[in-house]
């Protein structure tokens, strides 16, 4: 996936602020900065395009962001802002109200509303989100209401949506330029989602927004339960208040099953243990054991339906004779 990389680094520590604050009036909205570390500012942001949307990973030392009302009248995009917060803190003020963000927990933003926002004294750690007004999927007034609330990254909507942020940017070079547009509406579907949420309005959302949100919600799910043999449609179906029928119609748009769903993530899984040193002291039908296959004839029959070779001879063919990897008191190695 294409993304620009910019960094302070770059450029004389004396200008380096100065060229920070103007960036991120630049790509974000005109604002003032202020740091007790602008003599030797040390930042970097990457900034990746997906369709309407933008995201920026960044990092940066204690600062201190405000932008008036002045700022606004020279410019607002009308974005909503959301921000995961990775690591330091902040404190949020707008007028009189005020609240305090702490890791794994969101930021949320208006960039028509005046603000203040000052960070604690360790260097901060986020994802940034900027999702145009004009493409929530939620009413603009019910949106608005959404911002400040409390919305944690690890609960919930709010969890799917960290889970999304955190793999995306962690393996953009699994992702090509074509996603870009799929994976905006993916994103700006989860902010409308986790807006909701906070103001326990989902009914407000678009049959298709909710559809979307469900579907992530149930593959989170079976990722989490793969490990599970009982993992079925039916408990499935279950955990989430919907019919077998409706579970299997909602994996009918996305072109697969959710038997085949589950088979798959277990098998990818698997194969992956398979081809870890780490693993390549445990024994075949442990591996496919821990990923809810404990048959261990079943488990070699889907393998090599799925992969061609049995996994005894995949895991030989990628790491060699066993044991190879092994010391001689039973433990991997170290640096491999």
């Amino acid at each position: 996936m294409p993304s620009v990389v910019l960094r302070s680094t770059g450029i004389p520590a004396a200008d380096r602020f100065d060229y920070w604050r103007d960036l991120m009036s630049s790509t974000h909205a005109p604002m003032d900065l202020r740091s007790d570390d602008a003599c030797d500012f040390r930042a970097r942001q990457r900034v990746i395009e997906l369709g309407d949307v933008t995201v920026w990973p960044a990092a940066f030392p204690p600062v201190v962001f405000r932008r008036t009302a002045q700022h606004i009248r020279q410019a607002d995009p009308e974005n909503y802002h959301v921000s995961l917060l990775l690591r330091g803190e902040g404190h949020i003020f707008w007028g009189r109200q005020e609240v305090s963000r702490y890791p794994f927990s969101y930021h949320t933003n208006d960039t028509s509303r005046p603000y203040e926002i000052v960070s604690g004294k360790q260097r901060i750690l986020l994802i940034g989100v900027e999702v145009p007004k004009a493409v929530l999927p939620l009413p603009r007034h019910r949106a608005e209401r959404a911002i400040g609330l409390p919305m944690s990254g690890r609960e919930g909507m709010g969890a799917l949506l960290a889970q999304f942020l955190t793999q995306f940017t962690r393996n953009l070079n699994d992702y090509r330029l074509s996603d870009a547009p799929r994976l905006g509406v993916v994103l700006t579907d989860l902010v409308a989602a986790m807006f909701a949420h906070a103001l326990e309005s989902e009914n407000l959302l678009p049959p298709d927004t909710r559809q979307r949100a469900l579907v992530l919600r149930i593959k989170a799910f079976i990722q989490q339960h793969l490990a599970d043999p009982h993992l079925t449609p039916t408990h499935i179906a279950a955990a989430h208040h919907i019919s077998v029928g409706h579970l299997h119609r909602l994996f009918r748009t996305e072109g697969t099953t959710v038997a085949a769903l589950i088979r798959r993530s277990r098998l990818e899984n698997a194969r992956a243990d398979l081809a870890d040193p780490i693993c390549a002291g445990q024994p075949v039908h442990t591996i496919g054991a821990r990923w809810g296959m404990p048959q261990a004839s079943e488990f070699s029959r889907a393998f090599r339906a799925a992969y061609g070779v049995p996994p005894r001879d995949y895991r030989h063919n990628t790491l060699g004779a066993p044991g190879a990897f092994l010391s001689s008191d039973g433990e991997a190695p170290t640096g491999t």
